[in-house]
């Protein structure tokens, strides 16, 4: 449940909190009629979207760890060339290619 708590935020919970009082009042204002089916399609609408929201912060969170990872590889391979004596200053141009090798 916390990984859950943790990306959906206060305004979404209250978002759906407010659809989900709508939804149950109209209900009971109005019985089972096709306005019904308005409002239910109005309260899933706005679930899909809240949970869209929080996979999308899901992922985001995962590539952010993702890409932590490669620079943090890129700077022990930066780090060994230095030692060795390589070429660690060296940038990529727009070839791909090391400048230091052209």
């Amino acid at each position: 449940m916390s990984s859950a708590k943790r990306f959906v935020d206060l305004g979404s919970s209250m978002t759906i909190v407010t659809t989900l009082l709508l939804f149950v009042a109209a209900v009971f204002s109005r019985g089972f009629t096709h306005e019904l089916m308005l409002e239910t399609a109005v309260f899933l609408v706005s679930i899909k979207l809240i949970l869209m929201s929080a996979k999308s912060a899901l992922a985001t969170s995962s590539l952010e760890g993702s890409l932590q990872e490669i620079r943090s590889a890129v700077a022990r391979v930066e780090a060994s060339m230095k030692a060795v004596g390589g070429p660690a200053s060296a940038t990529l141009g727009d070839s791909g290619r090391s400048e230091a090798a052209v």
